[in-house]
């Protein structure tokens, strides 16, 4: 391969990567940009990107709009900020003069800075539901009929009794209206008795099956998920197009956003109890790959992503870890609670631990990224 196509070929990723995480940064930010406006808080800088400057200009308000040359994140500086974690600073207090210290941010009331540091994460919701119902909206949502049409032989499914051309009703009392459907409870549910209504022929018949946990390769990583051997009809009258107006796309969009949500959380939560494989970690790497596959099928398919991808890093900003924005809640927590902010010395610990910890992740996504990708 020729360097001008090895150069094309990691633009192919590069390219799709960055769109997608510039998107969900600056919603980000934006989230903790607008409601820090509204609470009279001056913001110094507003920067998509790390590191030196590429571009910017000032707005009217005396805001830098940045772009840097790092694209892999951004922040907001508020005003009284010694950096871009909102971690004031002790000498710019003492000597900064009353109209400024008003207009700063660690001067507002313990509220004021919950729902600036808050409103960030919510943004992110906010976007994943925003492109959720646009492609709704605009493109429908594609529904494979929850039909079999072959049974694995010495799966769970075989074991309960499945028999090919059996349409799934319901799992567990809830109607089953899509295979995807199906799946998604199936593949929660590893070693979980499974109660499945079917109809066969002019008849419904209950079935009980187990999925067993098995580690599965895609071509986005490794996933830990529940099976139980059943393969979908490929008929072309099994497939339907179910379309949406503005509020069912809504309603829709909502509940795609917190199915994603759950599902994080579930993940995070089966790493620390041993469940869940630390295999499944990805990095920016990882991420820059899952982009650039993703950008060969659609334009559509990488908001689609984009969505996932915000909902991912609300919920990751707010677990209560010092230097994320759920770590400066849990702060702004304790400090209600008291009736004064934690002390300085205590937070300085906190937000050290807290880079650590982030640092650690960061490196250990991206060895684990190197080694899935060399194993690939």
């Amino acid at each position: 391969m020729s360097i001008l196509n090895q150069i094309g070929s990691l633009g192919g990723y590069v390219v799709p990567f960055i769109f997608v995480l510039s998107l969900v940064v600056f919603f980000h930010e934006l989230g903790h940009f607008l409601v820090g406006r509204w609470c009279g808080v001056k913001v110094d800088a507003f920067s998509i990107g790390f590191g030196p400057e590429l571009f910017g200009f000032c707005d009217r308000h005396g805001t830098r709009w940045r772009v840097a040359l790092l694209p892999l994140g951004g922040y907001v500086k508020f005003h009284g900020d010694a950096n871009a974690a909102s971690v004031s600073d002790p000498t710019a207090v003492l000597t900064m003069p009353a109209e400024e210290l008003k207009v700063s941010f660690f001067a507002q009331p313990v509220w004021k800075r919950a729902a600036i540091v808050a409103a960030g994460p919510i943004a992110n919701f906010i976007l994943a539901v925003v492109i959720f119902s646009g492609i709704f909206l605009t493109y429908g949502k594609l529904v494979l009929t929850p039909r079999v049409d072959s049974v694995r032989a010495g799966e769970a499914a075989e074991a309960a009794g499945f028999q090919p051309g059996d349409l799934i009703l319901s799992i567990e009392g809830k109607p089953i209206e899509s295979w995807t459907e199906m799946q998604r409870v199936v593949q929660v549910s590893a070693d979980l008795p499974l109660n499945f209504v079917v109809r066969r022929g002019e008849k419904d018949v209950a079935l009980v099956a187990i999925p067993k946990l098995r580690m599965v390769d895609t071509p986005f990583g490794k996933n830990r998920v529940g099976l139980i051997g059943l393969n979908a009809s490929p008929k072309p009258e099994d497939w339907k197009t179910q379309h949406f107006n503005p509020i069912s796309a809504v309603n829709q969009a909502v509940a795609e956003t917190w199915y994603v949500g759950s599902r994080t959380v579930t993940f995070v939560s089966g790493l620390f109890v041993g469940r869940e494989s630390l295999e499944q970690v990805s990095g920016p790497i990882g991420t820059g790959y899952i982009a650039g596959k993703v950008a060969e099928i659609g334009f559509s398919a990488l908001l689609n992503l984009a969505a996932v991808l915000s909902i991912s890093i609300g919920l990751i900003n707010l677990f209560p870890v010092p230097l994320l924005d759920g770590g400066h809640l849990l702060f702004y927590a304790i400090e209600a609670l008291k009736g004064r902010p934690l002390n300085e010395k205590y937070q300085e610990y906190g937000f050290r631990m807290g880079l650590v910890l982030v640092a650690a992740l960061m490196l250990f996504a991206t060895f684990n990224d190197i080694l899935n990708l060399t194993r690939g």
